[in-house]
């Protein structure tokens, strides 16, 4: 089975297990375009989207490295950011960000948020910050995830919390598939800058 083949059978188990083309999209780390292809796939007219497939469980799924990896996002954070207020909350992208957003909030004795994308919402209107972990209004907030593949979730996320009177001070993410340097204005801090070269 080509590696193709693996992530239409992946999408289209996780599909009919009943999650959302957006839940999709994180557990694969692509687009929600993409993965809209990948369960569609073999229609007429749909072309395939430009789009690259990272699997980093090797990482995910042990505690160990995933700890490695928290710090050397925090470091980098912090080594770019020596001259500023520090950060008051750690905020978690859910699903990917948590585990990350948790041991970089741990390993500097911050609060942690986790936000719950609107592309996890079924009504896939609106995001929100969990009610069960720490407030973000007025806070200085690090924004956590593990992927940036089109930039949308953490947009929503940076005006979420200027609506709520929050200051995003930076995004920290493993992979950056934009090679973008700022999102609305937000400093990015990836350790791995991803390019298709086609």
């Amino acid at each position: 089975m080509s590696s193709l083949e693996e992530l239409m059978a992946k999408a289209k188990d996780l599909h009919a297990e009943g999650h959302s083309s957006g839940q999709i999209a994180d557990e694969l780390s692509l687009s929600v375009d993409t993965v809209t292809w990948l369960l569609t796939q073999g229609k007429a007219g749909i072309a395939a989207p430009k789009d690259v497939h990272i699997d980093w469980t090797n990482v995910s799924s042990n505690t160990t490295l995933l700890g490695g990896i928290s710090s050397m996002m925090l470091a980098h954070f912090e080594a770019a950011n020596e001259e500023e207020e520090g950060v008051d909350a750690v905020i978690g992208i859910s699903v990917s960000g948590v585990p990350l957003a948790t041991m970089i909030a741990a390993e500097d004795g911050l609060n942690l948020a986790i936000y719950h994308p609107s592309k996890h919402n079924p009504e896939g209107k609106i995001g929100s910050i969990s009610g069960n972990f720490s407030k973000v209004s007025q806070k200085r907030c690090l924004i956590v995830d593990d992927c940036i593949t089109t930039g949308n979730t953490l947009t929503e996320i940076v005006n979420y919390l200027r609506r709520h009177k929050a200051t995003p001070v930076g995004i920290c993410v493993i992979f950056d598939k934009r090679g973008v340097k700022e999102i609305e204005g937000v400093p990015v801090y990836s350790l791995f800058t991803i390019k298709r070269i086609d």
